[in-house]
């Protein structure tokens, strides 16, 4: 069921609501930059994203083939969100489960994870996943 969330960056210069429905998968990727900032998204349509305040606050990286959006927090660095543009669900946002507000650790714990082997672009289990 889809509920609205707040989230922010850890400064609180980027705020968005997002429309998420926790008990859908969300992801965890072994490719480089989700490995590296360790990026745990559920997924929003872009009609249920909004960006509540701190544009300007954003710095943008595309790597590789460019076709996803890393938005990341000028101030603290924290990667509150992405736009995936290239997925087997077409356009979406990945909301950052960590950067959400009022949820509980015993929530986050119920929520699903899909595994994604974006090391070799495929949308299958990598062979191991656990430090994901």
């Amino acid at each position: 069921m889809l509920k609205t969330y707040r989230g922010s960056c850890h400064c609180g210069a980027v705020k968005f609501e997002a429309e998420l429905d926790l008990t859908q998968s969300s992801y965890r990727c072994n490719c480089s930059i989700c490995r590296r900032t360790r990026f745990w998204p559920a997924i929003a349509k872009p009609e249920g994203f909004r960006l509540l305040s701190g544009e300007a606050e954003l710095t943008r990286y595309l790597f590789h083939t460019q076709k996803n959006q890393h938005y990341f927090c000028k101030h603290c660095g924290v990667r509150a969100f992405g736009v995936g543009t290239e997925t087997p669900v077409g356009t979406m946002v990945g909301v950052h489960l960590g950067c959400l507000e009022g949820v509980s650790a015993e929530e986050l714990s119920r929520i699903p994870i899909t595994y994604v082997d974006g090391q070799h672009d495929r949308f299958s289990p990598p062979g191991y996943c656990a430090h994901l």
